[in-house]
């Protein structure tokens, strides 16, 4: 009896051993299959410039949810398009173009003060303005165009290392900004009236503000930076109710869904922005769903 005991028990670790040397396998085969995307260039530089603007847009997106400007954000991505179509023109770099035109306008908007919330028609109709002369610079524009449309389009597979380099430098100024300025701005959003009565220029505040969000733009791209700007840090206020745990959860989110849009960009060939986008609106709806 006791034999028959120790020989099935024998047989089920057996089983076990095979089961678990088959997982093994199979994940090694996994892990090597990913990460041989690594090998190629443009992959590392996406995934760089990738986690560069999903820490920046996550952390500044969520004071941007908390102060209630989303559409700004949206509109400041926009107008940036306008300014890379003209820096096209006079040969000049279209990230600088780009970044030139939205600190403009993000310091107007933050001169604007908290009426920035409800002027929503107003930024519509100037955000449709600037498309339209963007479009007619690329119009005018008689050489490859292509800089300027994948700045559009968020072609993160086509960074260079120039550009990581530069995107390296806008993420340094703006989180040492941030870092600076972070205990007034979060005071400010979370109680205005109590902020401005202790004496924090809320004007000024509202225009620094504006201004980390023009540069933050440029660093994730037009596109793209409406959905990694809002989505983590939408969804991580409607799965948490402490700051730090949002904060946090909202740098999370964005890391991990810039790295699955990127891998699986690599293995379907469908274009990251989509699945980027798609990650973000499917856990957004998942969010809702918990959150009731």
């Amino acid at each position: 009896m006791r034999e028959k005991i120790v020989i099935r028990y024998a047989l089920l670790l057996l089983q076990l051993f095979q089961s678990s040397n088959k997982i093994i396998t199979s994940f090694k085969t996994m892990t090597y299959f990913w990460t041989g995307y690594l090998d190629y260039e443009f992959v590392r530089h996406a995934l760089v410039a990738g986690s560069l603007a999903a820490v920046l847009g996550a952390i500044v997106g969520y004071f941007v949810v908390l102060r209630h400007v989303g559409f700004a954000v949206h509109a400041l991505a926009h107008i940036g398009f306008t300014g890379a179509a003209g820096a096209a023109i006079f040969g000049m770099s279209a990230l600088n173009g780009m970044l030139a035109l939205a600190v403009i306008a993000g310091i107007v908007m933050g001169a604007i003060g908290e009426r920035l919330q409800r002027s929503d028609v107003a930024i519509g109709m100037v955000l449709s303005a600037a498309l339209g002369v963007g479009m007619l610079f690329l119009s005018l524009y008689q050489g490859f165009s292509g800089q300027a449309t994948s700045i559009l389009f968020g072609n993160i597979f086509g960074v260079t290392s120039e550009q990581v380099m530069q995107m390296f430098f806008l993420f340094l100024i703006t989180m040492t900004l941030l870092l600076i300025g972070s205990r007034r701005l979060l005071f400010a959003s979370l109680h205005p009236d109590l902020a401005e009565a202790r004496g924090i220029s809320l004007t000024w505040l509202s225009i620094g503000f504006m201004f980390l969000i023009a540069v933050a733009s440029q660093v994730v791209g037009i596109l793209l930076v409406f959905a990694l700007v809002i989505g983590p840090a939408s969804i991580a206020t409607r799965l948490t109710h402490c700051f730090w745990s949002g904060f946090l959860g909202s740098i999370i989110i964005a890391l991990v869904t810039v790295w699955s849009g990127i891998f699986l960009a690599c293995y379907t060939n469908w274009p990251p922005s989509f699945w980027i986008t798609g990650i973000l609106f499917l856990g957004y709806l998942i969010a809702g769903i918990i959150k009731k």
